[in-house]
């Protein structure tokens, strides 16, 4: 599988605005196990048929689900190439994360007392 690693602006707060939501967060995960109706998911929740088809439609625009017509009926799954593409954004962040902390780490010991010296600040009577 061919995975693109640059994300649009516009793809990117499609996603986290995808990802924002429990419900959809939930049904992402359920259609990665199994290609699953619209009106399977809906069972699932406390809410109406309309209101799953938006959280659908939500993780549609943001291509982190593919759905297609089966007959009369709308099938849902998962698309692990935009999964794959988001994952290694979020990846990069924590990369970036890790090297701020790495450098501050380092800062904060060059400035740390010799374990021989007075701390700094401190007078010797």
């Amino acid at each position: 599988m061919v995975v693109r690693n640059e994300l649009s602006d516009e793809q990117i707060d499609r996603v986290f605005q995808a990802l924002a939501a429990s419900t959809r967060r939930d049904i992402l995960r359920r259609t990665i196990a199994q290609e699953q109706s619209v009106s399977e998911l809906a069972r699932d929740y406390d809410m109406s048929f309309a209101a799953v088809q938006k959280h659908v439609a939500v993780l549609e625009a943001a291509e982190l689900i593919i759905k297609r017509a089966e007959g009369r009926e709308r099938l849902v799954r998962a698309n692990p190439e935009m999964i794959a593409r988001a994952r290694a954004l979020l990846s990069r962040y924590e990369d970036l994360w890790r090297s701020r902390i790495s450098r501050l780490d380092d800062l904060l010991a060059e400035d740390a007392p010799d374990s021989g010296s007075a701390p700094r600040g401190s007078s010797t009577p």
